[in-house]
């Protein structure tokens, strides 16, 4: 179809909202380092450098499949029920005008360079569950593969104008020459393609590697609080771009999704800590840090649609369930390393549904959009919708990856995981040839002679 068939918006000459967006791809961008520094303080020192690098890596290798087609994939506006197609190809007609039935406020551009920062860190997310035991080379491999068949089309399914998840309720609308509905899953910021989609991958991941390899009495325990504490904080920080800028306008919504957002992380990253007190009598660092996590992702589907004591419930929920989740893996027996899936996985699935439950029509019409809100309004159906949503994106993710990685693996070359004496040195040594930390032995004088290093 051409793409004279779909309607294109007028010209955007320099809105707000379009400097808005900017700001808000900005902050988003910060979550990418803000997640490598997560990953990095929670893992052994030897592994710590890799786990930022890769998130680096991972950011640039996603920017270019966007740019050549990944954007035109997700959001097309002439495609089919399950994915895009090339209308958007290699970012051509990306300028001055709008995607009517996706984002009509602002230009192509802001829309395509504020997805882009989405594409970006949903695979950095994944690496979370396949800490301290993945080669570099593979891994780059991986993300390419991932995010075009993995990512892609379950963001176009959920956030395209013609994706079948957004339009669960009037499938019949989906096809070309009609307008969509747009009556399905209510998913504000990503509770589905981001979280549910990369907790679920990073199980395969997890699976298919195995446990981590423990050296003697070495301890899995974070080994630099301080950085999940930064991570933590850029999480955060970026967020409000994440949640409230998926209002994809500067209106007093959007005003309400950042408020919502803020509210679930202090509500999670308390009720976390209550709840860990009840196992360990301990209030931990790592525990204040992962309940604001889990509540940033419970509270992510559902920020733009509820109100602030509802983001308190969420968030509290969430906090306490990802919890739960992180501890499964211990009876489960797989090595989720950093909880990929016990958080985001976990998190993203029961926010999802929880959205069902309280998504309300007030909330909506503060930008002048109408739903049918969910359970709480009376609308008990949303609730099946974002069931179906969770169980269908979750199964697809966790079976393309696994498959992926099991076909990567026979590939000479790319083999997944180091050898055993590669992961016993780290990932720094032996895949940068480089340290975050050089560490100093225990009866070092602090005196220098320079005459000795020659």
């Amino acid at each position: 179809m051409s793409n004279s068939s779909v309607p294109i918006a007028p010209n955007d000459h320099g809105s707000a909202s379009t400097g808005y967006m900017i700001i808000n791809a900005a902050l988003v961008f910060l979550m990418i380092p803000g997640i490598g520094f997560f990953y990095s303080g929670m893992s052994r020192s030897k592994n710590a450098l890799s786990m930022i690098m890769i998130t680096f890596l991972t950011c640039s290798i996603v920017t270019v499949q966007w740019v050549a087609f990944g954007f035109s994939l997700t959001f097309s506006e002439s495609g089919s029920a399950v994915i895009g197609n090339c209308q958007f190809c290699g970012l051509i007609n990306v300028d001055a005008r709008s995607l009517p039935l996706t984002a009509s406020q602002i230009p192509i551009s802001a829309f395509a360079l504020y997805q882009l920062m989405f594409a970006c860190l949903t695979p950095a997310i994944i690496f979370g569950a396949s800490a301290e035991r993945f080669r570099l080379v593979p891994t780059m491999v991986l993300v390419l593969l991932w995010s075009t068949i993995v990512y892609d089309p379950v963001a176009y399914w959920t956030w395209s104008a013609r994706g079948w998840l957004r339009n669960l309720a009037c499938l019949d609308t989906i096809a070309v020459d009609k307008i969509p509905c747009q009556n399905g899953v209510l998913d504000f910021a990503g509770g589905g393609p981001v979280h549910v989609c990369s907790g679920f991958s990073g199980l395969a991941y997890a699976m298919v590697l195995g446990r981590r390899r423990r050296m003697r009495s070495e301890s899995f325990r974070p080994h630099n609080m301080t950085l999940v504490f930064l991570g933590t904080a850029l999480l955060w920080f970026g967020w409000f771009g994440f949640n409230a800028g998926s209002a994809l306008d500067a209106t007093p919504r959007a005003a309400m999704a950042g408020l919502t957002t803020t509210v679930a992380t202090a509500s999670g990253a308390l009720a976390w800590c209550l709840w860990d007190m009840i196992f360990s009598g301990q209030m931990s660092g790592l525990g204040f840090c992962s309940g604001a996590v889990a509540a940033l992702v419970g509270i992510t589907p559902a920020a733009g649609f509820v109100e602030p004591w509802a983001a308190i419930v969420i968030g509290a929920l969430s906090g306490v369930l990802c919890n739960l989740g992180c501890r499964l893996k211990g009876l489960l027996g797989f090595d989720d390393a950093l909880d990929a899936w016990g958080i985001h996985g976990v998190g993203g699935f029961f926010g999802s549904i929880l959205t069902g439950f309280f998504a309300q029509k007030f909330v909506t019409t503060l930008d002048g959009t109408t739903i049918k809100g969910g359970a709480i309004d009376g609308n008990w159906i949303q609730v099946a919708y974002q069931l179906a949503s969770v169980v269908t994106i979750g199964s697809y993710s966790f079976i393309m990856t696994f498959l992926i990685l099991l076909a990567l693996d026979v590939i000479p070359g790319l083999h997944l995981r180091p050898t055993e004496a590669d992961e016993a040195i780290g990932a720094d040594i032996t895949e940068m040839g480089e340290m975050a930390y050089e560490l100093l032995p225990q009866n070092f004088s602090g005196e220098f002679n320079p005459k000795s290093e020659v």
